[in-house]
């Protein structure tokens, strides 16, 4: 699954080692040793200085402790890009806060939950940290493990990156399948980064844009349907996205229903339905990685290659390339649309490779260090150029390679993007470290850069041709960027 606006967010795990969400459009994971050592005058165990690669098959995930919130902390600033620069004392307040946004949310309170003085050194902080940390739960053991769980939630989150991520707590619904997903079974308008990440990017209405099945489905909704509110509550304020929005995302084994108010304007119908997340089917095609089609070129000729490519998985540059060759068989083709909207992105190496075929010779994109220090990823000189006009389709959901993919694209002139500007979520490719209680955190190691050594990563890649898609279209089953991109190869 790699639709980010996807009403449920499936997490998949590959041998247990490579661990991706859809809706943060993370990078494929290489899992690692975590060697850091312990900073000047850290007082650590064993357990907290050492992130472990896997041995085997993933075994079962463990409590988080405050030893493992160390053995994070400690990596972070081993591993993560600015690590040896960041200054650690914000991971340390931000954790401690919601340590004690927790205590409150329990009803709980206690009187020795007061932040320690923090001096810079950070094996002196920690060490203050845990002591202060050890009081408190010794006071509530009831609520140790939660505590714990916030904590480190919390010192992740406080890096502000959105490819470092503590992947923990995965489960999946009783008969679930790879085949399956959960969730409501709707996709709408409003990305997974617009609702969370940059709220102001969206613009009312909400609409649905797909129907994929479960209890969407069964309640007769269709794309097109404008919500009006969502448990009551708009899903807009002020033009701004609200967090309201994020009920159509639930995430297994939240299973609360969600009310919604409708309305279809072709006939002015309002009404209500309540629904439940729960598992579904996905349809068999949007499993695929790459699908492909011929399109009417408008009588110019052999037609238009259409290339679906849903994420940047090993082998989908290949897979384009063969959807071409096949399309291109006994015909001339006049063009090729290659539909990036939804793609979560995935592999640097996939998307540089699909570069090369449109552009020789080139950077694509820039990996650098906290300090500037950079280095170039080029075309790949062995892959044949397609030689064919190309225009691709973006959208707000397009993340992560999918972004170094656009960007490199519109920086080399090698063709033209279509759609609505992307996520801006490609803060630098991850890797994945193995915690002490068999849960994982990724970090980005290199900061990611555009080919004209330009932010992209909070930013986003603006289209060439703005065209959004609308509550009409939706309904109508127009797809504009679409007949956009067609005009652009006839002409």
């Amino acid at each position: 699954m790699t639709a980010a606006r996807a009403a449920g967010v499936a997490v998949r795990t590959a041998a247990g080692v490579a661990v991706r969400t859809a809706a943060a459009g993370l990078a494929l994971l290489t899992v690692a040793a975590c060697t850091a050592p312990a900073p000047p005058r850290a007082q650590a165990s064993t357990a907290a200085t050492v992130c472990t690669p896997p041995q085997g098959p993933a075994e079962a995930e463990t409590a988080t402790t405050i030893d493992v919130v160390e053995q994070a902390y400690l990596c972070i600033l081993g591993r993560y890009y600015s690590g040896a620069t960041l200054d650690a004392r914000s991971l340390l307040t931000t954790g401690f806060a919601a340590l004690t946004r927790e205590l409150n949310r329990s009803g709980r309170e206690v009187p020795e939950a007061v932040m320690p003085a923090l001096t810079g050194d950070r094996g002196t902080d920690w060490a203050a940290f845990e002591a202060a940390y050890r009081k408190i739960v010794d006071r509530v053991p009831d609520l140790r493990d939660r505590l714990a769980v916030v904590t480190l939630e919390a010192i992740v989150a406080g890096l502000g990156d959105n490819h470092a991520r503590w992947a923990h707590d995965i489960r999946r619904p009783p008969g679930h399948y790879d085949g399956d997903d959960y969730g409501l079974g709707l996709q709408v308008n409003v990305t997974g980064p617009q609702a969370s990440g940059a709220p102001g990017a969206a613009r009312p209405p909400l609409f649905v844009t797909a129907v994929q099945g479960g209890a969407a489905r069964a309640a007769g909704l269709r794309p097109g349907d404008v919500i009006e509110s969502i448990n009551g509550s708009v899903p807009f304020v002020d033009d701004r996205a609200a967090p309201a929005i994020a009920a159509l995302r639930p995430r297994y084994p939240e299973a609360r229903p969600v009310r919604l108010r409708l309305l279809r304007q072709a006939t002015g119908r309002r009404w209500s339905v309540t629904l439940r997340p729960g598992l579904f089917p996905q349809d068999p095609a949007d499993l695929r990685v790459v699908r492909s089609e011929l399109l009417d070129d408008g009588g110019a000729g052999g037609g238009v290659a259409y290339v679906r490519m849903t994420g940047f998985a090993p082998d989908s540059a290949n897979r384009v390339f063969k959807a071409v060759s096949r399309l291109r068989t006994g015909r001339t083709l006049s063009g090729l649309v290659l539909d990036l909207r939804g793609n979560g992105g995935g592999s640097p190496a996939e998307a540089t490779r699909l570069v090369s075929a449109f552009a020789r010779g080139q950077v694509t994109a820039y990996q650098c260090t906290a300090d500037g220090r950079c280095e170039a990823m080029r075309t790949d000189g062995t892959v044949e150029p397609l030689g064919l006009p190309l225009v691709v389709l973006i959208d707000g959901d397009c993340a992560s390679a999918c972004e170094h993919f656009s960007s490199a694209i519109k920086d080399l002139r090698a063709g033209r993007l279509v759609g609505t500007r992307t996520a801006g979520m490609i803060s630098g490719p991850a890797r994945g470290y193995l915690l002490a209680n068999n849960t994982f955190l990724s970090l980005p190691t290199r900061h990611h850069l555009g080919p004209n050594r330009e932010v992209i990563d909070r930013i986003g890649v603006p289209p060439d041709h703005h065209v959004p898609l609308t509550a009409k279209d939706a309904a109508a089953g127009r797809d504009p960027a679409l007949a956009k991109a067609l005009t652009l190869l006839r002409t």
